[in-house]
């Protein structure tokens, strides 16, 4: 994808050829453009800003120990005095839960995916560039991972090593991996065969410089905005893992473990039992609707 936008000389008519440096800069104030004049994605952004900002100040917002139980206090209504959200199964503040459980939740959503942005992106832009036998060994170790669908794979993977936040994050990683290495390759296959590459290449530029201006330039965003997409994944996996038993360990609140331990509440009080899925499904639709915006923003051809 080459960026070009010509501009005028104010002393005279005839066009002047753009810079890469102001290209890119206009390309960018287009991108920034785009996204002030998308609402749904500034409602996404305001949102995750919100609970994010919520979780990381969690301490600090004066809310109950989410680790204090009390059997006299077992699945109070939403509105009981103290507790603003209620109380789940062992008495312990929901508000309070729901706003740490952020913090964990968030991690397990992130970590996974950033770390496989690292290593598949790593890996599908080597396949990319490179070609030949070195992208058909990439991209078939790859497709060994297709062969399994990903909650399956985390699954197998997450029982095979056993209960705990950091088999979880591994296991996570590992499934993600494979899709944005495959879309890392196919991206950098197409800027590969572009007249830019050629001509930097003709004009004796090595590998490594070829690749650090003209390629990373122009992979990073679409690979970035794929990744943005699968956070939402990374979350629902992470609190499906938890809610099989999986994942996250009792007591550490997360949303998904306390879907999990809330099951038997949904007959006497099914709101607050509700309350971690409303959590993860508000998360997760903003992470969608965010990389749905940042797609079209980025789109030069939309």
């Amino acid at each position: 994808m080459t960026l070009q936008s010509p501009s005028l000389d104010i002393g005279s008519a005839a066009p002047v050829k753009a810079t890469p440096a102001s290209a890119a800069r206009g390309y960018w104030q287009t991108v920034r453009r785009r996204l002030s004049r998308d609402p749904v994605t500034l409602v996404c952004v305001g949102l995750l800003l919100l609970i994010v900002a919520a979780s990381l100040a969690a301490p600090w917002l004066g809310l109950a120990d989410p680790y204090k139980t009390s059997m006299l206090r077992r699945l109070h209504p939403i509105g009981s005095p103290g507790h603003l959200l209620g109380t789940d199964e062992l008495g312990r503040d929901m508000l309070s839960r729901l706003v740490y459980g952020g913090r964990l939740s968030l991690f397990m959503g992130v970590t996974p995916v950033v770390c496989s942005l690292l290593i598949g992106g790593l890996l599908g832009i080597t396949a990319g560039f490179l070609g030949g036998r070195v992208n058909m060994l990439i991209m078939r170790v790859m497709d060994v991972f297709y062969a399994f669908p990903s909650v399956l794979l985390a699954i197998s993977l997450s029982g095979a090593m056993g209960a705990g936040a950091d088999n979880t994050l591994l296991s996570l990683t590992l499934v993600f991996i494979p899709p944005i290495c495959r879309v890392a390759e196919s991206v950098t296959t197409q800027v590969r065969g572009f007249d830019f590459v050629d001509a930097a290449r003709a004009s004796g530029a090595g590998m490594l410089t070829i690749v650090r201006v003209h390629v990373l330039g122009n992979v990073l965003g679409p690979i970035l905005v794929y990744a943005t997409s699968l956070i939402s994944v990374a979350i629902i996996l992470a609190a499906g893992l938890s809610f099989l038993g999986l994942g996250v360990k009792p007591p550490e609140p997360e949303w998904g473990l306390m879907l999990n331990t809330l099951r038997q509440a949904i007959y006497v009080n099914p709101v607050l039992a509700a309350l971690p899925g409303v959590m993860i499904f508000v998360t997760s639709i903003c992470f969608n609707l965010m990389s749905d915006g940042l797609r079209a923003a980025m789109d030069v051809k939309g």
